[in-house]
């Protein structure tokens, strides 16, 4: 780097922010296709969900997916200008160092490691919104979700539902997930969300309005009592 003397470990400011990890990651290619698997009859009342699955397949996951990878790709943009600038700056002062004293040299680099402390803590604070917001995302499906698991599992006589991907093999019959993920398609596919910002203060959630109370008017004295 630049201006390694004076703002040491700036590389690290920019985070690599990827995009969603709750979405299921597409499977490495296989050196043979697999050995195909012949089941056993379905268990009655036992059956099958996979929560990864259906929020990768369904639309409205699909929608997440490409809506975050939009919010991450405008967050390094955002780090990555201030980078840019930063190092600019950086290899302006060494070209000028030996034109500048030593204490003004000095200062302007304590305000370059100034400025490369504060990208540091931006891009930990960017990393940690777009997990917040990937967070919530996922977890508005879930709660959408909800409805159409209970459904499948009433329609398909469930007595149990076990997670798919704590199964290692299952028979497909007792898989309720693309049932669920038919639901969801006819709910919605979309909504609007864009990246958490957890450096303002958040508005407390059904929270009813403080009631302001405006002093009346001072009582007036009471009258004396007439004299007989």
């Amino acid at each position: 780097m630049t201006f390694k003397p004076f703002a040491a470990g700036l590389c690290a400011a920019t985070v690599a922010l990827t995009g969603s990890s709750a979405f299921a990651q597409a499977p490495a290619a296989a050196a043979a296709a697999p050995t195909p698997v012949t089941h056993g009859a379905p268990i009655a009342g036992v059956c099958l969900f996979g929560f990864q699955d259906a929020l990768a397949v369904s639309t409205v996951g699909k929608y997440i997916d490409q809506r975050m990878q939009q919010i991450v790709g405008q967050t390094n943009a955002e780090l990555t200008g201030e980078k840019t600038a930063l190092d600019n700056d950086a290899k302006a002062l060494e070209a000028r160092r030996a034109t500048l004293d030593a204490t003004t040299f000095e200062q302007q680099a304590v305000g370059l490691r100034g400025r490369a402390d504060g990208l540091q803590r931006k891009a930990q604070l960017r990393d940690r919104e777009v997990q917040a917001t990937e967070q919530k995302a996922v977890a508005r499906i879930s709660q959408e979700m909800e409805p159409y698991i209970r459904q499948a599992y009433q329609a398909k006589a469930c007595s149990i539902l076990l997670q798919r991907q704590a199964v290692i093999i299952g028979n497909p019959a007792m898989d309720i997930t693309q049932a669920v993920v038919t639901g969801l398609n006819a709910k919605f596919t979309q909504f609007a969300f864009d990246r958490e910002r957890l450096d303002q203060p958040q508005a407390a959630t059904g929270a009813a309005p403080a009631i302001v109370q405006t002093p009346g008017p001072a009582p007036r004295p009471a009258a004396a009592p007439a004299k007989r």
